[in-house]
């Protein structure tokens, strides 16, 4: 390329800092700012924030947007929170500077459904501006979505798509064990289900993307969160689940149509977890299934599809686009005209 992207990084919590990480390998891009809301981490360098062995970069984080937005960005890379309701004002913010906008918000990944008069807002100020935003990551956003489509790009006809994903979440981050329940025991963790802490986002925005893509018109979306118990003892690099405490989730989210389920979306997710792997299955003419052995590893996932996701966000149209509609593509380090 002969002009190089220039990058903005909102959010260097672990996500962020990986996403930050990768950026700085790809010769194209330019990182000429970073955003964080913890006062620890203002004025910081954002390699040495990011644990970056060739740090420091000599770019300082911000406490505030505007302060790293006034200046030429082409794309915001966004990672703070899973909720639209909570980071709309950080999205707003980074469209009103003119950036595209690629986000690791779960909710954002396909929000139609949930937050139609969010989706519409975001929609209209983009295309004001010019720029897209897209919401991308492994799940949502690839394995259980945008897979599952690529895939039936191969069949005549599908009758029912189902995809399941086990992940050892001893090998993870720590937010991401508290997040669901990694160590509680069985009705903390009902109790916290209940008041909403303990959940993974997206399923719902998969169903939503899949049954789309597929021309599935459904009556209903469902979702359920049942805990999985430690058999035997695991210990992580965080924490320690003793047997009959909780080691994580089973999260399920269906589409129905007419009563009978067309689309099943299933996450086992917890630490000590056997064979992890991801599975989709297609029925119809033909039956199509994909097992990727060991499954894709979140964190690496979630960092590499929201920087190969920067051409295509720069190249789509103004507005809120979804992955369904990008033609996403491995971003090389040393890109060739």
């Amino acid at each position: 390329m002969k002009k190089k992207i220039r990058v903005v990084q909102f959010g260097v919590g672990p996500i962020g800092a990986s996403i930050a990480r990768l950026a700085r390998e790809k010769t194209s891009l330019e990182i000429v700012g970073a955003i964080d809301r913890d006062p620890a981490k203002a004025g910081r360098d954002l390699g040495e924030v990011a644990g970056a062995p060739d740090a420091p970069w000599g770019v300082a984080i911000s406490a505030r947007a505007p302060a790293a937005l006034d200046q030429p960005v082409d794309v915001v890379l966004h990672a703070t929170s899973s909720g639209l309701e909570d980071v709309m004002d950080e999205l707003l913010a980074c469209i009103s500077a003119g950036c595209c906008v690629v986000s690791t918000c779960e909710e954002l990944a396909y929000p139609f459904r949930k937050h139609p008069e969010l989706s519409a807002k975001l929609d209209a100020a983009a295309k004001e501006e010019g720029v897209a935003i897209v919401g991308a990551g492994v799940n949502p956003g690839f394995v259980m979505d945008k897979l599952v489509l690529t895939l039936a790009a191969l069949a005549q006809r599908v009758d029912s798509a189902k995809a399941v994903r086990v992940v050892d979440a001893a090998k993870r981050r720590l937010p991401l064990l508290r997040k669901i329940g990694a160590g509680l025991a069985p009705e903390e963790f009902r109790a916290q289900v209940a008041a909403g802490a303990i959940k993974h986002h997206g399923l719902p925005e998969s169903v939503a993307m899949v049954a789309d893509g597929l021309g599935f018109v459904l009556d209903d979306i469902s979702e359920t969160i049942e805990p999985v118990i430690a058999e035997e003892a695991v210990k992580t690099e965080f924490l320690a689940v003793a047997p009959g405490q909780v080691a994580g989730v089973r999260q399920l989210a269906r589409g129905i149509s007419g009563g009978k389920e067309k689309i099943l979306l299933e996450l086992k997710m917890y630490a000590g977890a056997k064979r992890p792997t991801d599975t989709v299955e297609l029925k119809g003419e033909p039956d199509i299934s994909l097992t990727i052995p060991g499954g894709a590893h979140g964190d690496i996932a979630t960092a590499a599809v929201a920087i190969n996701a920067i051409p295509a966000i720069l190249a789509a149209p103004a507005g809120l686009r979804t992955v369904r509609d990008l033609p996403l593509a491995f971003f090389p380090p040393n890109p060739i005209a």
